[in-house]
């Protein structure tokens, strides 16, 4: 069976921020958009943002090998060498890192790699990457 992409819809308070933010930051690249949404292409996926002028971001943390991990979050699992680049593309840009990247879960089942951030409108992002991608569901 072959993974199809996933299909994400959040909101946003300023259209202009999230084109430059996944757009340019982020590198992903536009699709469809209109004066109230816009398209992105996130490693395959295709996400929307949606404008929300009165949108406020959840402030739930809960604890993961010692990080506040920020609830609700979305991101993807890259490959590490795409992760790598991604993690040096956001640091290089001055992103604001809520976890800076890491290796979680050491040495355990389910080693990986993560980083979270927000965007503009503190959605809370987390990209991860697995050396073994058997590891995805490790308990």
């Amino acid at each position: 069976m072959t993974l199809r992409p996933f299909h994400l819809a959040f909101p946003v308070h300023d259209l202009t921020a999230a084109r430059a933010f996944y757009g340019a930051t982020l590198g992903c690249p536009e699709g469809r958009s209109s004066d109230q949404w816009i398209d992105f292409d996130l490693f395959g996926h295709q996400i929307v943002a949606h404008l929300d002028p009165s949108a406020k971001p959840v402030a739930i943390e809960n604890a993961v090998d010692g990080h506040a991990v920020p609830v609700p979050h979305f991101g993807v699992v890259l490959t590490m060498d795409d992760w790598t680049t991604l993690s040096e593309r956001v640091t290089a840009a001055g992103v604001k890192f809520g976890i800076a990247p890491y290796v979680r879960f050491k040495g355990q089942p389910g080693e990986q790699a993560t980083m979270f951030f927000l965007d503009p409108s503190g959605n809370a992002l987390e990209f991860k990457a697995f050396a073994n991608d058997d590891m995805l569901f490790a308990t």
